[in-house]
């Protein structure tokens, strides 16, 4: 008989299990899950799930889309999402580095405690092939499964349906693209999805745009955590709409990470500097000269960003203002 398995077609002479395929593939059960014919099957399924002719199986995996986590600007100085806490305010992709190796060298460079995924298909072919969790322990990471590529809220929800059965994980981060060109969200898809994945009890970081009526509606439909873009992602032109993004801070009351678009640390700290919880970044990152140098410096700007936040910048003046008393001149 004939199956369809990520897209290709493969002959099994008897009938089969979805036990008895991802077996005979050489998978392991603990870092994949699989849909059969659209519909998830739970692992405790597998070997009751029967394979016949003209099924359709897809079995996914997460990619990447030394010292001690970094410190926070204070002992006390946490924040929290969803009910977890952390202390790292900087969040890394884990996409478009040379090899896992240097995923796993940049996110320890950065301190970062959460890491984003994309959920792309297993190799098949190839059951052997490295996955990310071989190299980014999701017992020292907090994985963040997103939809990147997701251009649809259907397609958004069943991506992460599909994260929930690999990893178990509730905590997800909401994208829905409007176009190739800009990759800018598309916001009635995304106020969707988010309501779906809610009501499917999913806690929501969501991308969006950096209007901040958007963002209100996000916060009060039940989204764990809002986040504006700086700037269409992976252009590095850094914050492009502070005033919006200030505003967003100041209206909402869960966290605001400004998400995509930061290119340099100059950027994570302007960031911060508005009062932003935190900062995701990737492509500054990965496309860096040296990923993992940028990943040091990205970590030092997230938290110096903050700590300027926390003590108040000086006011801004039209005219010189001396900082030496002038009494006493000679």
């Amino acid at each position: 008989m004939q199956v369809q398995i990520n897209g290709e077609l493969r002959e099994f002479e008897e009938p089969q299990s979805v036990h008895s395929i991802v077996a005979g593939l050489g998978l392991d059960p603990r870092k994949i899950a699989v849909e059969h014919n659209l519909e998830i099957v739970p692992r405790s399924a597998y070997d009751r799930t029967a394979v016949a002719a003209g099924d359709r199986l897809e079995i996914v995996h997460f990619i990447g889309g030394g010292a001690d986590p970094a410190p926070a600007a204070a002992d006390d100085d946490t924040w929290e999402v969803a009910g977890r806490r952390f202390r790292s305010r900087l969040i890394v992709g884990t996409g478009k580095y040379r090899d896992f190796e240097q995923t796993a060298a940049a996110l320890d460079a950065s301190g970062a405690e959460i890491v984003t995924v994309a959920v792309r298909r297993v190799n098949v072919t190839d059951p052997g092939t490295p996955m990310l969790i071989d190299y980014v322990d999701p017992k020292r990471y907090t994985y963040l499964p997103n939809t990147a590529g997701c251009f649809t809220g259907e397609d958004a929800v069943r991506t992460l349906r599909l994260a929930r059965e690999a990893g178990g994980w509730s905590l997800v981060k909401l994208e829905v693209l409007g176009d190739q060109e800009t990759l800018y969200p598309n916001m009635p898809e995304t106020l969707h999805a988010a309501e779906v994945l809610i009501k499917d009890g999913f806690e929501v970081m969501v991308y969006c745009s950096d209007d901040p009526i958007m963002a209100k509606r996000l916060e009060d439909m039940g989204c764990a955590a809002i986040m504006p873009l700086a700037a269409p992602i992976g252009s590095g032109l850094g914050v492009q709409n502070p005033v919006g993004i200030r505003i967003i801070v100041e209206r909402i009351g869960v966290p605001v990470l400004v998400d995509a678009g930061v290119g340099t640390a100059s950027d994570a700290a302007v960031a911060m500097e508005l009062g932003c919880d935190g900062v995701l970044m990737n492509t500054a990152i990965a496309g860096a000269r040296d990923p993992v140098l940028m990943a040091h410096a990205m970590r030092h700007a997230v938290e110096a960003g903050r700590l300027a936040y926390l003590a108040g910048r000086m006011a801004k003046k039209r005219y010189a203002d001396p900082s030496s008393p002038l009494g006493g001149l000679i």
